[in-house]
């Protein structure tokens, strides 16, 4: 298996306080121009995150994108941490601001304690899959990231090349020590083209996962290896819409009523009583 450049720890810790604080105060609906502009004072002064924090409060005035200030920043922020922002800022797509920044804190969490290529890989592969968020552009971005050497910068492009025509489980096992194994068990002097890049554990569990919902390896990868988990949007309360609906039942219900009681005193008029909510753009039958 290949080596790796570790991120630097300290970083990566703040990066992922500043993911995580910025999205709380989203959901405690203080403006983001406002946390901005004050959050880069409770970051490490010996990181650079305070300086990325101030211009992206700059970037954020200006264009009003905060993607914007990711995308000017890439030196300090990867490839794909500009292409989560982006993604959550586009108009027209469903993933939101606040899943991107979860997802961000959560690579930054990872990367701050013992990561492994393949594990970031997979779960950056992950966000893809579950937001489908575009695989194109979204492995570009990940072959972009400094973490991965020039190995599994090819493996991104072959991925990019040959998934929807080849499993991703059978790309993970084809480059694994466990495939190795398979093959030198039949062929003893048998040499690889290229290098594994996953260890024999990953490349068993893929191998039993051919054929199978990408989603089930991600989940089997996670129990097995402690694999970092892609969050998953939640389904949104819309409190207001089911009071709307409650409160169209309650009147549906309240002109029954009004419907039987004149009945039971013979004064019924069905004149008196609209349509029901749910038929009101019915036309009248004649």
């Amino acid at each position: 298996m290949t080596p790796s450049i570790h991120p630097d720890h300290d970083e990566c810790i703040e990066q992922a306080y500043f993911f995580r604080t910025f999205r709380e105060r989203i959901v405690a609906n203080i403006p983001a121009q406002e946390t901005l502009a004050r959050l880069h004072e409770e970051l490490l002064s010996s990181t650079k995150m305070p300086f990325a924090v101030q211009f992206l409060s700059l970037e954020l005035k200006h264009s009003g994108l905060l993607s914007n200030g990711f995308a000017k920043l890439s030196h300090y922020f990867t490839p794909f941490q500009t292409f989560v922002m982006k993604q959550a800022d586009s108009e027209t797509s469903k993933f939101t601001t606040l899943v991107g920044l979860q997802i961000l804190e959560r690579e930054a969490d990872y990367k701050a304690d013992q990561p492994s290529p393949s594990g970031l890989f997979v779960y950056q592969f992950e966000t893809l899959c579950r937001n489908r968020l575009g695989y194109d552009y979204g492995l570009d971005a990940i072959g972009g990231d400094p973490f991965y050497d020039g190995e599994w910068k090819k493996f991104a492009e072959l991925v990019r090349r040959q998934i929807g025509i080849i499993d991703f489980a059978e790309l993970v096992y084809l480059r694994s020590d466990f495939y190795l194994s398979d093959r030198r068990r039949l062929e003893p002097g048998y040499e690889p083209s290229l290098p594994p890049l996953f260890a024999e554990r990953e490349g068993k569990i893929a191998k039993a996962s051919l054929g199978r919902d990408p989603l089930f390896l991600f989940a089997a990868l996670q129990r097995q290896l402690n694999y970092p988990e892609v969050p998953r949007a939640r389904p949104r309360e819309d409190i207001a819409s089911k009071f709307d609906q409650y409160e169209i039942k309650f009147r549906e219900m309240e002109a029954r009523i009004r419907m039987l009681e004149a009945e039971s005193r013979g004064t019924f008029d069905p004149t008196q009583f609209g349509k029901p909510e749910m038929f009101k753009d019915m036309p009248d039958v004649e």
